[in-house]
């Protein structure tokens, strides 16, 4: 065990630091929960993919920076909600990060969504993070 207390704050931790000193690959080990923020990205086109490696235990978590021109696609990324202190939103209140051009992560009862696809299914939830 890792005693790491919040992972998603570790990943985003990982991510950021990648970001700043230009690395286009980041390991970490794998999580349900930090498989569903890859996904996302993904989706978001904030990192070109992901992939699991099978370790015998948790396995192990390498995403894929994207860069265009030498500029990471994630200018920005961070924690909102933390184990110590939890953010709920309605979905008429969900933040628009960047006036749009960011996304926030939300842990939804349909699982995690951005904030565009909470507010089109009218859920809130717990924000997780922004990226931009």
């Amino acid at each position: 065990m890792s005693g790491i207390t919040d992972p998603i704050g570790d990943m985003l931790t990982r991510i950021r630091n990648a970001t700043r000193v230009g690395k286009r690959i980041v390991e970490m080990p794998s999580s349900n929960i930090r498989r569903e923020v890859a996904k996302i990205l993904v989706r978001r086109n904030f990192v070109q993919k992901f992939v699991i490696l099978d370790d015998g235990k948790q396995g192990t978590m390498k995403l894929l920076l994207k860069y265009t021109d030498g500029q990471p696609a994630i200018q920005g990324i961070q924690r909102v909600s933390a184990p110590g202190r939890r953010d709920y939103a309605r979905a008429t209140s969900l933040p628009k990060v960047m006036n749009g051009l960011g996304m926030a992560i939300v842990s939804t009862s349909k699982g995690l969504l951005t904030d565009y696809e909470a507010r089109e299914q009218n859920i809130g939830g717990e924000i997780i993070c922004k990226v931009w």
